[in-house]
């Protein structure tokens, strides 16, 4: 049984997501801030995250930066900001879903179960590492080396590199990874992966051209042995 924890200040909004959780077969902890979340997984292991950003003594990014250190757990941010900063900051610690308040609890549900099942999937696929010349990106292990040293990237970064590395030499619209990467749902623009795509082309130095821009359609990583 799959193990949800439900970050919200407002009791009723907790209470809601228990129910349709617990009949859609979720074991279901409860929690009223950010400071009780942390501590929480510190103790337990949980499969979702359902995470609040206005909350008392510890707030919902500050609570998911702190977890990100030590738990790899999937969350999904619901709150009643929908600004794109706030969405581009939540994807950036690493969140697989922004739901905005009012929501349906149905559609909540929904993504839920769509993320799980993606998380279930991977655990099956154990990709080897891939070398392209002195380019070395191993997706199981997270990790991406420029001649040999390690670099540094954020959440976002490592999910759109392992992306277009996974669909290497294939042309990806920009809405294609905002859709992919992104979630479904998020109502970003062209600015959101272009900034993405720029950072990651610094961070990848003399291996920065093999993420190749398509005019008027995207980009896509471009290898030939």
């Amino acid at each position: 049984m799959n193990k949800l924890l439900v970050v919200d200040d407002e009791a009723k909004i907790r209470e809601v997501i228990r129910e349709y959780a617990e009949f859609s077969g979720y074991e279901v902890t409860e929690a009223e801030d950010g400071m009780n979340a942390v501590g929480l997984c510190k103790l337990n292991d949980y499969d979702l995250i359902i995470m609040d950003i206005m909350m008392p003594k510890l707030d919902g990014f500050s609570a998911v930066k702190e977890i990100k250190k030590t738990k790899n757990i999937s969350v999904i941010m619901l709150s009643a900001r929908g600004e794109e900063y706030d969405k581009l900051h939540g994807f950036d610690l690493g969140i697989d879903d922004y739901v905005v308040k009012p929501f349906s609890p149905k559609e909540l549900m929904a993504r839920i179960n769509a993320i799980l099942i993606r998380k279930s999937e991977s655990t099956y696929k154990t990709p080897k590492p891939m070398t392209f010349n002195g380019l070395e990106i191993n997706i199981a292990a997270r990790t991406v080396s420029v001649d040999g040293n390690k670099i540094e990237l954020t959440p976002k970064e490592y999910d759109l590199l392992f992306y277009l590395v996974e669909n290497k030499n294939i042309a990806l619209s920009r809405d294609k990874l905002l859709s992919d990467i992104w979630g479904y749902d998020f109502f970003g623009d062209d600015r959101t992966i272009d900034t993405h795509i720029k950072n990651l082309r610094n961070n990848l130095g003399p291996y920065r051209d093999y993420i190749v821009t398509l005019r008027g359609v995207g980009y896509k990583f471009e290898f030939e042995k």
